[in-house]
């Protein structure tokens, strides 16, 4: 398995963010995300960058992204494992491979919504340190919203 950043706008990460959008809608009567419309320059640097672990078969399996939130914090955005990929540690590896992008580019804080039927999600979280705080706009309209936070230690 390799990881590294590849362009939002790319067919396999499309398609991976689409997958991820259609498992929302499902869990989420029809709703997905309601936050702002991602495109490919939210995940540039210096302001972002979207992250793709691949199998040793070259598919695309894994991904999520962080893109500016204010001038201290990103956003982790399109956190996502394929299904027969769960259970592997695949999103873990994702979130620490963000953090540490997030770190470089010179964030302090990762900010996050999720949903509350999402337990592994919420349990992936809550394991790496995040901590839930009152939840931001758009996210603050609705009640299925979850948001959290962790500080970043600084690069040593």
């Amino acid at each position: 398995m390799r990881s590294g950043p590849e362009p939002f706008d790319s067919a396999d990460v499309q398609a991976l963010a689409h997958a991820q959008q259609a498992e929302m809608r499902a869990l989420y009567s029809g709703e997905a995300d309601i936050g702002p419309a991602r495109d490919a320059a939210m995940f540039f640097e210096p302001d972002g960058v979207f992250l793709v672990v691949r199998g040793d078969d070259g598919a695309a399996v894994a991904c999520g992204g962080i893109t500016r939130f204010d001038d201290e914090r990103a956003e982790l955005k399109r956190m996502y494992v394929v299904p027969e990929r769960r259970g592997r540690g695949l999103g873990r590896r994702v979130l620490v491979d963000l953090e540490a992008e997030a770190r470089r580019l010179g964030y302090r804080c990762l900010v996050l919504e999720t949903g509350d039927r999402q337990p592994e999600a919420l349990g992936l979280y809550e394991s790496s340190g995040y901590e839930r705080i009152p939840c931001y706009p758009p996210y603050d309209s609705r009640a299925l919203s979850l948001c959290f936070e962790k500080r970043l230690p600084p690069l040593e």
